[in-house]
């Protein structure tokens, strides 16, 4: 039995909501951009950043644990099959999971979501059957299903965007019926920060007895979010996005569902037994983390689950609520300014999506960057988005646990300024 290895507590995460403690985590809030000016970072739709406790937690594994998992009867093995592992049952505390076995780690949100296209999809869906996606949905929860509808004459249906960024519910109810078999939707639309209405999607899916995953990269680190409330089948989401490393997801499944899936990839650690003539499966999750996983990335993720649990995510909704909101209000009376997405705030996540009269969202991006402020600008993996918007591209700012209404002040005023430049003001 593997001994029990916990996370350190150095650098204690706070307990309560303490913006200035929050910053004083995360180091490269005070470094300068090359232009001189101090970085004012609103580019956490794309990723966030990770606080120091995180690159801690990465930088002990590998000096003090360092070893692959699963597989070895030595002290290092045994500590680092039980720090990952560990991480599995934290991860499965955070989203209310009902057991351990039904978190299974991925690279991410699109592994997560292939995962489900090959493990479930190629076996459970065949000519005929329909699948049932938004028009709000990012590239990684599209394109999966294009190239399943094309493989297996499946029709693929889209839920129009309302003008106002949600989801055209009459459409909704139309498109989802007998034939549904899948329903993939995101929580939160990462291109415009709507809040997708998933229970009410979720019940009508279930009605048809359809199965129902949710995209929860963007809602997922920024709100509280409990899968055994939401009714779906499967969530997938990334650690990137919410203070861990690069290459670390998540894929959660109901566990007879996961249980009666084909492996995704196949190879070591994923077998049962292996002969020459045949092979058995492993048990989920491992069935579905073939080869060496990220395992310091698994533990540096752990570390962000800890800091996000520590302040709370009714804390960190909070928070974000009140930079959006402000957001709003401000890039609201800039001249020029056109702010897409749902007009409520309780409608939306901590993103704001915006147009310049006259400046392409990319100009606005580099003007920006002259100012210190990273924002994104493009089409944000959701060019359907862009196309019912009309528009070729936004500019977006996008918010985490760590920003301030002084930056959104530095934002906008980076903004007008950008507005002079382009001789859109006097």
């Amino acid at each position: 039995m593997a001994q029990q290895v916990t996370l350190s507590d150095d650098h204690v995460s706070p307990r309560s909501y303490d913006i200035g403690k929050i910053r004083r985590d995360f180091p490269v809030l005070n470094r300068d951009v090359a232009s001189g000016a101090q970085l004012v970072y609103l580019d956490n739709a794309a990723t966030s950043q990770r606080p120091v406790q995180v690159i801690a937690e990465i930088t002990r594994f590998y000096r003090d644990h360092n070893a692959n998992i699963h597989r070895g009867v030595h002290t290092l093995s045994e500590e680092a099959t039980a720090l990952y592992e560990n991480v599995r049952e934290q991860t499965r505390s955070f989203i209310n999971a009902y057991d351990a076995r039904e978190i299974v780690f991925s690279t991410g949100t699109t592994a997560s979501i292939n995962l489900v296209a090959y493990g479930w999809g190629r076996k459970f869906l065949q000519a005929g059957d329909e699948m049932v996606v938004t028009e709000l949905e990012h590239h990684s929860n599209i394109v999966p299903w294009q190239i399943l509808r094309d493989e297996r004459d499946i029709t693929l249906k889209f839920i129009p965007m309302a003008p106002d960024g949600t989801v055209d519910m009459d459409a909704a109810r139309k498109l989802i019926g007998p034939k549904t078999k899948l329903l993939s939707i995101s929580a939160m639309s990462n291109a415009l920060g709507s809040i997708l209405p998933v229970a009410e999607l979720v019940s009508i899916a279930k009605e048809h007895g359809a199965t129902v995953l949710i995209d929860g990269a963007q809602a997922i680190p920024h709100m509280p979010f409990d899968v055994q409330t939401m009714g779906a089948d499967f969530v997938a989401f990334s650690g990137h996005k919410m203070l861990g490393p690069t290459g670390v997801g998540v894929l959660w499944g109901r566990l007879d569902i996961l249980e009666s899936m084909d492996p995704f990839m196949s190879g070591g650690d994923m077998i049962s037994t292996v002969s020459l003539d045949s092979s058995t499966w492993a048990d989920v999750p491992h069935k579905f983390e073939a080869g060496t996983p990220n395992i310091a990335g698994v533990v540096g993720f752990g570390a962000a689950l800890k800091y996000l649990m520590n302040i709370g995510m009714d804390e960190v909704r909070a928070h974000e609520l009140d930079l959006t909101q402000y957001t709003l209000d401000r890039l609201g009376d800039t001249p020029g300014v056109e702010i897409f997405g749902p007009p409520e705030v309780k409608a939306r996540g901590g993103v704001v999506s915006f147009s310049l009269e006259g400046v392409h969202p990319h100009d606005i991006g580099q003007v920006l960057d002259d100012y210190g402020v990273a924002i994104r600008a493009g089409h944000h993996c959701a060019q359907p988005v862009m196309a019912a918007l009309k528009v070729p591209a936004t500019a977006r700012a996008s918010f985490y646990i760590y920003n301030t209404r002084d930056e959104v002040d530095t934002l906008v005023n980076a903004v007008e300024e950008t507005s002079r430049i382009f001789g859109n003001r006097s």
